[in-house]
């Protein structure tokens, strides 16, 4: 296996230690790891795009598990700020849907004709702004444990203005995959 995959893997494997942070709070400073193990999980989906490239080592493998590996990640954070009340669940389960659906064309088109449709820039645009919704409303959660925010700022407002900007920009970018990638569903099968 090589790099940019195990880089893949490694953000996977990161999911459940993120939660676990995030989610327990008998472990001190929890927000505060929860946002570090965050950020180096989608730091992971930098480098290892950037490497599959660089050194030619671009996979069947990978074009499939790496969107998926920012969607475990990133849904998981989202399902459990509804959780925290800092998000609305219609916006998740928007987001949730696109992203099942987008997944099932990319099943279809593999199944249908073997292949492999991989994210486009509008698809990677979504990730970064899912990712910054995200890592914006943990650093307000871990500036939190440490000081009071001021009393202008009402988080979990600006967390579920974040994730309906985060919806708004998924829809869309499920719109345009589906246009761009209607061709791999055959219906008269």
């Amino acid at each position: 296996m090589n790099t940019p995959n195990k880089l893949t893997l490694l953000r996977v494997m990161l999911v459940p230690v993120f939660l676990a942070f995030l989610m327990i709070e008998q472990i001190p400073m929890h927000y505060l790891f929860a946002l570090i193990v965050f950020v180096v999980a989608s730091l992971t989906d930098l480098f290892d795009g950037y490497l599959a490239r660089k050194n030619d080592q671009v996979t069947t493998f990978g074009k499939f598990l790496d969107p998926l590996a920012d969607k475990v990640l990133v849904l998981a954070a989202m399902i459990c700020f509804i959780e925290l009340g800092l998000s609305s669940s219609i916006a998740v389960i928007i987001i949730i849907a696109r992203e099942f659906m987008v997944t099932s064309l990319r099943l279809v088109a593999s199944a249908s004709g073997g292949k492999v449709i991989a994210a486009n820039m509008f698809g990677k645009i979504k990730t970064v702004v899912q990712m910054t919704a995200v890592i914006t409303i943990m650093v307000c959660l871990s500036y939190q444990e440490f000081f009071t925010l001021p009393s202008f700022i009402n988080l979990p407002l600006i967390a579920n203005i974040l994730m309906w900007i985060a919806a708004i920009v998924t829809v869309a970018s499920g719109i345009e995959y589906l246009a761009q990638n209607k061709h791999a569903v055959n219906t008269t099968k």
